[in-house]
C-alpha cells in the first residue's frame, strides 16, 4: 500500500521524497523559501518553509523526512506571524535601494514581502555598511543585500569545488566572504557567476558591460561588430515572455540592427573554426597511440581553463591549444576588417554576446591581447542584451527575423549545438567520423547528448576505440581528473563545461529550472537538425579561410594560444 501524508486536508502519496517540501509542492502548494536548492546541501537556515504538525510543532519541511500517515498544516496564524517575522526581521539589516537594484521584481525576498503584505518594518537597521567588491572583471558582491541563506556558499564548495567565499566571523558579525575578507579577484574564484545564479537577492551579481558598448554603438569612428553564441538564441526569449528553447536567433539579428550594431554574426562560425583545429590535434594524439597519463580536454570554457590552472596545473599541457570560439572569431574579426579599417578611418570594436560570465575575464586576459588590444572588447550577457532591447523599447516577440550579415553567414549544425552540454565532443565526433549518415546517428546515440554531470562512452573512429567523457559542473570535472589520476578511468578525449548542463545554463542566461535548461538543449538540437551543413569541415565559409583566405597560413597564429602561469590577468 501506498505511503501517504495528509496535507492542509489533502492526501498526498509519496515514495522517494527525501523531505516534507517535496511533497508539499508535489500537490500544488507553494512553501516560501530561501535557502533551498534540490541540487545542494540542506541547510535550513531561513526558516521560511516551516510547516505544523497534528501536535501543534513547528518544523522545517526541507530537513524533515516524510512519514507515513503524517499531518501537517501550512498555514496557520501561528506560521503566518512566524514567516512575516522573518521577513521583517531579514527587512531590516537589508538596503532599501530596491528601485535601481539589478534584481528588482525578481528579488525573492521583495516577492515574498510582497506576498505577505508587509509593508512596514518596526526595526533599525544596525548592520555596518560594507564596501562593494567589484574586483572581479565577471562578478560585484554587495553584502548590504545579503541574508546569509548560504546558497552562493554551498553552489561554490558543493557543486563547483571552488570554494572561493564561505561564512566568515561570528554572531551577529557573519558575513559571506572570502577568506581573510580578501577581494574576490585574489582568490581562485573562476568566475563561472553560479553563484549569482542562485542569489535570491543581488548580493552577487553580474559586472555589467553595457555602458562600455553604448559608449562604442554612438562612436562614428568604430565598427561594432556583435557575435552571438549558440546558447543565446534558445534562452533571450525568456526575458519577453516566449518559451524556453524558442531559436530567436533571427529577432536577435533584427534587434542588434536597431540597437546600432554595424555587422551581427553568429559564434557558431567560429565553432567550426574551434573543431577542426581541436580535431586536428585529436587526430595526430590518436595517430601516435600510446599511453598518456592524460586524455585531451577541451579548451572552450575559460572558467574550466581558469579551474585547471588554479587546482591542477599539471593538466595545462594536456588542454587544447585552440582557442575558444569567442576568441578565434574577435582575431579573425579584426584581421579581416584591418584593411577596411585603415582606408576608411575605423577601427573595428568586436562585442562578444555570451550565455557565461567567464568570457568577461577570457577577454582581458593578456593571451588575448595582440598589439596592445584584445580581440575581444567588450562582453555582455543574454540578460545584458535584454536590457538594451528594452531600454530602446523595441517590441522583441514581434520582430521580423533578419540573416546574419555576409561574409559570416554560414555555419553549420555541429557548430551550433556547442551550447548543450556534449555538443562539442559531438561536433569533433562528427568530423572525425567516416562520412555516412550512420556514422553521424552512431554518434547521436553514443551517449553524448543529455543533461547529465557526468557522461562516459566509447565510440569506434577511423577503426579505433575512442573513448571519451562529456561533463559539467566543476564538481563533475574533478571526480572525473581523481579518477583518471588514480587510474581507474582512461579517456581520449574529454569534453569539460563549468556551468551544470553547459552554456545553456551558464550564469548570463535568464534564470530557469532544469526543465526549462532541457527545453533550451532541445532547442540548439532542432536548430541542428534543419541545419543544411552538419560537419564543420563542410562550411563553406570557413573552408575558403582556410584554402585561399585568412587562414591559409596563419591559422596557427590566430586560433591557438598558450597559457602562461596561472593567474588572472
Amino acid at each position: 500500500m501506498a505511503k501517504y501524508m495528509m496535507i492542509d486536508g489533502l492526501r498526498a502519496e509519496f515514495t522517494d521524497e527525501k523531505n516534507i517540501l517535496q511533497v508539499i509542492r508535489k500537490v500544488g502548494i507553494t512553501i516560501p523559501t530561501f535557502c533551498y536548492y534540490t541540487d545542494l546541501s540542506i541547510y535550513g537556515a531561513c526558516r521560511m518553509c516551516m510547516v505544523e504538525d497534528e501536535r501543534g510543532n513547528i518544523i522545517a519541511s526541507c530537513s524533515t523526512p516524510p512519514k507515513d500517515k503524517m499531518v501537517i498544516r501550512t498555514n496557520t496564524p501561528k506560521l503566518h506571524h512566524h514567516r512575516k517575522m522573518i521577513l521583517e526581521l531579514l527587512l531590516a539589516s537589508h538596503c532599501r535601494d530596491c528601485t535601481v537594484c539589478e534584481k528588482n521584481q525578481k528579488c525573492q525576498l521583495q516577492f515574498l514581502a510582497r506576498r505577505f503584505g508587509l509593508d512596514h518594518i518596526r526595526f533599525k537597521n544596525n548592520r555596518p555598511d560594507y564596501p562593494i567588491d567589484d574586483s572581479s572583471p565577471a562578478i560585484v558582491r554587495n553584502m548590504n543585500k545579503c541574508i546569509l541563506c548560504g546558497d552562493c556558499v554551498r553552489m561554490c564548495s558543493e557543486i563547483q569545488h571552488v570554494g572561493a567565499i564561505d561564512f566568515v566571523n561570528r554572531g551577529s558579525n557573519v558575513i559571506v566572504s572570502p577568506a581573510f575578507n580578501r577581494k574576490l579577484a585574489e582568490t581562485e574564484c573562476v568566475n563561472c557567476g553560479q553563484c549569482a545564479a542562485v542569489c535570491p537577492t543581488g548580493a552577487i551579481t553580474i559586472r555589467k558591460s553595457i555602458a562600455d558598448v553604448w559608449k562604442a554603438i554612438y562612436d562614428p569612428k568604430k565598427r561594432v561588430i556583435a557575435q552571438v553564441a549558440p546558447a543565446v538564441r534558445v534562452a533571450l526569449g525568456e526575458e519577453f515572455g516566449m518559451a524556453p528553447g524558442e531559436n530567436t536567433i533571427g529577432k536577435i539579428y533584427a534587434a542588434l540592427h536597431m540597437i546600432g550594431f554595424d555587422l551581427a554574426f553568429d559564434t557558431s562560425v567560429s565553432a567550426d573554426m574551434t573543431i577542426i583545429e581541436e580535431t586536428n590535434e585529436l587526430a595526430g594524439i590518436l595517430e601516435k597511440g600510446g599511453e598518456r597519463k592524460y586524455p585531451l580536454f577541451t579548451s572552450c570554457c575559460p572558467a574550466w581553463v581558469r579551474f585547471a590552472e588554479t587546482k591542477y596545473p599539471e593538466l595545462m599541457p594536456y588542454i587544447s591549444t585552440s582557442k575558444s570560439p569567442m576568441e578565434m572569431f574577435g582575431a579573425v574579426l579584426k584581421e579581416y576588417y584591418k584593411p577596411s579599417d585603415e582606408e576608411c578611418g575605423l577601427e573595428t570594436y568586436n562585442v562578444a554576446i555570451m550565455p557565461c560570465t567567464a568570457k568577461k575575464m577570457e577577454a582581458g586576459r593578456k593571451e588575448f591581447i595582440r598589439d596592445g588590444k584584445p580581440d575581444i572588447d567588450a562582453v555582455i550577457t543574454t540578460k545584458e542584451l535584454a536590457s538594451m532591447i528594452r531600454e530602446l523599447g523595441i517590441q522583441f516577440p514581434e520582430l521580423e527575423p533578419m540573416a546574419p550579415d555576409m561574409p559570416f553567414s554560414i555555419r553549420s549544425g555541429g557548430g551550433l549545438i556547442f551550447g548543450a552540454s556534449g555538443g562539442v565532443m559531438e561536433a569533433a565526433l562528427r568530423r572525425l567520423a567516416a562520412r555516412t549518415n550512420a556514422a553521424l546517428q552512431e554518434i547521436q546515440y553514443s551517449g553524448v547528448r543529455g543533461v547529465e554531470g557526468t557522461k562516459k562512452f566509447s565510440i569506434e573512429i577511423g577503426g579505433r576505440t575512442v573513448h571519451a567523457a562529456v561533463v559539467s559542473g566543476l564538481g563533475n570535472a574533478e571526480n572525473l581528473i581523481r579518477l583518471i589520476e588514480s587510474g581507474e578511468e582512461h579517456f581520449d578525449f574529454v569534453e569539460v563545461m563549468a556551468c551544470p548542463t553547459g552554456c545553456i545554463g551558464g550564469a548570463g542566461q535568464p534564470e530557469g529550472f532544469m526543465a526549462d535548461k532541457i527545453k533550451r538543449s532541445q532547442g540548439l538540437y532542432t536548430a541542428d537538425k534543419g541545419a543544411l551543413v552538419k560537419r564543420s569541415d563542410e562550411n563553406p565559409v570557413v573552408m575558403q579561410l582556410y584554402e585561399d583566405g585568412l587562414l591559409k597560413y596563419r591559422a596557427h597564429e590566430l586560433l591557438h594560444v598558450h597559457y602562461g602561469a596561472a593567474g588572472q590577468e
